[in-house]
């Protein structure tokens, strides 16, 4: 089978609402590609000043055409700093569109900016930048998750349909201000199946039906994104969240604290890695 192909407008909504690919890397002041045949496509919707590790992820497209098939490093380097340091990538593909598998860095991105990186992949070094926001979008690992209400069928709260998915999915019986903080751990899915603008987001919330039910400890909700299939006004749950992008998933222990996230693009695999620690948590 032959690898998707690429267009402008999936290149551009790939990169989320606050990354800058590899033409952008000239704002960066890198260097020129020497292949511009590769492009990184960074997903990470949500990169912020931390002094602890958060999740780097990227697609590649080569020519046209995503592509999943070489080991890839990344090359990264601070604002104002001449020296660069090299990370591995996991190259995850299961539950992801065929041929659109992501590579996953665990970066520690401590000052906020304009990030130098590089590519390394296929014997080449191609420059792209991050930008690396003061403060989070979203809530962070650590700090508490809102507690505000979500969309059940019996409040709706103006949203309407609550899931795009067809048929819908049961994650919306329980509302999120009744489990959240209440010693019971959450697991969050913010998506829009029938309005993905990135064409990750897509097949998450089918690839979250296929495993939640390994979990009976851990209540799983799914939040849409927009108030109608219009795709114009947020619901009034993402507000609270104030996140501004999709897909998300957020793990939340008992005491309503959020122990781990996920943006930009993921699967099965990570979300499972996710849940394994929330249940041990």
């Amino acid at each position: 089978m032959s690898e998707p192909e690429l267009s402008r407008r999936t290149f551009i909504l790939a990169t989320g609402s606050v990354a800058l690919v590899a033409l952008s890397a000239k704002v960066a002041g890198a260097l020129p590609t020497q292949n511009r045949d590769i492009s990184p496509l960074v997903l990470s919707s949500d990169l912020y000043a931390s002094p602890l590790p958060q999740r780097l992820v990227l697609a590649v497209a080569v020519g046209k055409k995503y592509d999943s098939s070489s080991p890839a490093k990344i090359e990264i380097q601070a604002p104002e700093s001449s020296e660069t340091k090299v990370l591995d990538t996991k190259l995850y593909r299961s539950g992801l569109p065929q041929g659109r598998g992501v590579y996953v860095s665990e970066p520690v991105l401590p000052t906020a900016g304009i990030w130098k990186a590089r590519l390394i992949t296929r014997g080449e070094k191609v420059p792209f930048a991050l930008q690396v926001q003061s403060t989070p979008i979203g809530p962070a690992v650590g700090t508490l998750a809102s507690k505000s209400a979500s969309p059940t069928p019996s409040e709706t709260m103006g949203v309407n349909p609550i899931c795009t998915r067809e048929p819908p999915c049961a994650l919306h019986k329980t509302s999120l201000d009744t489990v959240i903080g209440t010693g019971k751990p959450v697991a969050v899915l913010f998506a829009t199946p029938a309005l993905c603008q990135s064409q990750y987001c897509g097949p998450v919330l089918n690839e979250l039906l296929k495993i939640y039910k390994k979990y009976p400890e851990i209540t799983f909700v799914h939040v849409e994104i927009y108030k109608s299939n219009r795709g114009v006004e947020l619901s009034p749950t993402v507000e609270a969240w104030g996140i501004e992008s999709e897909p998300w998933f957020f793990t939340v222990d008992g005491t309503g604290t959020v122990v781990g996230r996920l943006d930009g693009a993921f699967g099965r695999e990570e979300m499972v890695k996710q849940l394994n620690a929330l249940q041990s948590n």
